[in-house]
């Protein structure tokens, strides 16, 4: 397939097909600036030039069971990451005020670890109840829930789950072997099921492959993800993966705009590891067709104060909500 032919298509709103897939990576692989080229047209022509800002708390660190390769909280790994219980209500409403003061108005609440506890659900209930009212829009990340406690949330007034896929199917095995790839897909599709809003993207860097890329793009299509976190590898001492070289920034670049051909109207979110690629070059990420940033700190690392990323987005021409 031509590249124009994906590109009207991505105009028109349209997911292109698996057999898009190979001029899609060609492109991004040998010809990334025009793609990007392409990418901000179709950013622009559904997204605009406004930008979305989050922010998270790391609720509970360490001591996850999980083996993922990159993750300095898991207990398979000796890191350097902070250790604590699930901090409760009181101090995620603390973080979550500090993040409205700010400008932000989405608010994720993350803990470490393949699901709550009974207590720890109960707090985090408690938690979203008050970050919703304080008027943000309360997401949380906590591994895996089941049906009632998905609703439970959303009664407490949860308005997004995140839950990451990382990278594809066929590299997952690569990454992590404590869970199964499909159960991770199994709570975005219960999730959409009840029609909620699903925050759900992925980890580049880890060694996968462009195809491996495209596959967990045209999954989150096919799936009906509408906001999609876009995170790079930081290397970690300790982890497995500690020894992955950083990402270029034009083929990180790349991969956001390989992503907007794919998803043409979501919200792409450059989230973990934008400083490690970019620095503090806004102009590069959103020049790729992104259209959504977390600012603050991430889980184990630091990140960028949300009121430098809004001067610096209407120093851009973009408009910050």
């Amino acid at each position: 397939m031509r590249l124009d032919k994906i590109y009207h298509r991505a105009l028109a709103g349209e997911t292109p097909g698996r057999d898009a897939v190979p001029r899609l990576v060609r492109a991004a692989r040998d010809e990334p600036r025009r793609l990007l080229a392409l990418a901000r047209e179709v950013r622009d022509r559904h997204r605009g030039r406004r930008v979305s800002l989050c922010a998270i708390v790391n609720a509970k660190s360490g001591r996850c069971s999980e083996d993922c390769a990159f993750c300095a909280q898991s207990a398979r790994h000796q890191t350097e990451a902070p250790v604590y219980p699930f901090i409760g209500a009181d101090a995620v409403c603390e973080a979550a005020a500090k993040a409205k003061a700010a400008g932000v108005r989405r608010f994720g609440i993350v803990a470490s670890g393949l699901g709550p506890t009974p207590r720890e659900f109960a707090e985090l209930v408690e938690a979203v109840t008050r970050v919703h009212d304080l008027g943000l829009d309360a997401d949380v990340s906590v591994g895996l829930l089941e049906a009632e406690q998905l609703e439970a949330l959303r009664r407490a007034g949860m308005r997004r789950l995140h839950h990451n896929l990382e990278t594809s199917a066929s590299f997952f095995p690569n990454i992590c072997s404590s869970h199964a790839y499909e159960e991770d897909v199994a709570l975005v599709r219960a999730a959409l099921a009840q029609d909620m809003e699903v925050c759900c993207g992925g980890l580049f860097g880890l060694g996968e492959s462009w195809e491996d890329r495209a596959e967990i793009g045209l999954l989150l299509a096919s799936l009906g993800v509408r906001s999609v976190p876009v995170n790079f590898l930081t290397p970690i001492p300790g982890t497995r993966l500690a020894g992955r070289p950083t990402l270029p920034p034009l083929e990180a670049s790349a991969i956001v705009a390989l992503l907007r051909m794919i998803l043409p109207r979501a919200v792409l979110r450059v989230c973990g590891g934008r400083e490690t690629v970019f620095g503090q070059d806004l102009g590069a990420v959103l020049d790729a067709g992104a259209d959504g940033l977390m600012v603050g700190n991430y889980l184990t690392t630091a990140g960028s104060p949300a009121d430098g990323a809004v001067a610096a987005l209407r120093s851009l021409g973009y408009e910050p909500v």
